[in-house]
């Protein structure tokens, strides 16, 4: 890895070149905050990169608990991702409009259901259209396939462990929202919620991952997750606003050999919505020397 990049990250030269093979599986997983003013839908029908298949992050789901976006079951994803052609054994690359904003929360997703080559595109949609490099509107039609799912429980955590977590001290907590949402010096984008955050957590926005969309080499990860006071030799759980961003990561962690590390598919969402868990507020805990 001369570049010192991650092996989950694929370029758009390597990927126009891959097009059309057929264990390849493309998915346009943009998704958008309202605050971003962007339409995943109405761009993907404007133009995709040819052979996408639009995975809604709302639409497989687990639609029985009220939160946004909840991991669905194991079944049920096979369900849903076996109608759009997909086996666990397949190349899956993963893509969003911005470039690792959404694409990371879906390939987390894969992988916790037993997919491994999966992978994310660097740069994204945007990158990918600001190289004249070619686009469809046609909607690609898959033979249905069987997905065999092999779930990874442990990857996740519910509201009951991370009580435990934040209680014990006995992981620590990466949390991929703003400053200004972490310290509670601006407001939750989703009404009635409580800005802060948990006792203990450090902060590390999503943003500070990418430049332009395009992942930033292993050592400036390195640098950024340990400069907001991570030790990459212990366990991490990641957390975000609604469970998407904190994928990023989730990424950032596995590209650098670290495995011990989880996803609280709630996330602030489910946390900062209710009223019975604690919420400070302010800067972080100084990192130790």
């Amino acid at each position: 890895m001369s570049e010192k990049k991650s092996r989950f990250v694929v370029s758009a030269d390597w990927l126009q070149a891959e097009l059309g093979k057929p264990d390849l599986r493309l998915l346009d997983a943009s998704f958008y905050l309202p605050a971003q003013q962007r339409d995943a839908d109405a761009e993907y029908a404007a133009g995709h990169i040819p052979g996408a298949i639009r995975f809604d992050q709302d639409k497989i789901a687990d639609h029985s608990v009220p939160l946004p976006h909840t991991i669905p079951s194991p079944d049920l994803f096979a369900i849903e991702v076996g109608k759009l052609g997909i086996e666990e054994k397949d190349r899956i690359v993963v893509y969003d409009g911005i470039g690792m904003f959404a694409s990371p929360r879906v390939w987390w997703l894969f992988r916790v259901m037993g997919a491994r080559n999966v992978y994310v595109l660097d740069g994204g949609l945007d990158g990918w259209k600001s190289e004249g490099r070619p686009l469809e509107t046609n909607v690609p039609h898959y033979e249905p396939k069987v997905f065999r799912p092999t779930y990874d429980a442990s990857r996740v955590v519910n509201l009951d462990t991370m009580r435990d977590i934040v209680a014990s001290g006995a992981l620590q907590i990466a949390d991929a929202r703003s400053a200004g949402r972490f310290t509670a010096l601006e407001p939750e984008p989703r009404a009635g919620m409580r800005s802060g955050h948990m006792p203990g957590a450090r902060n590390l926005p999503s943003g500070v991952f990418a430049n332009q969309g395009r992942f930033k080499s292993l050592p400036e990860l390195q640098q950024t997750i340990e400069d907001a006071g991570i030790d990459l030799s212990k366990p991490v759980v990641t957390s975000c606003g609604s469970g998407i961003t904190a994928a990023i990561v989730t990424l950032a962690l596995e590209s650098l050999g670290h495995t011990d590390n989880k996803l609280y598919d709630g996330s602030w969402s489910e946390w900062g919505g209710r009223d019975d868990t604690p919420v400070v507020t302010g800067p972080p805990e100084p990192v130790k020397a």
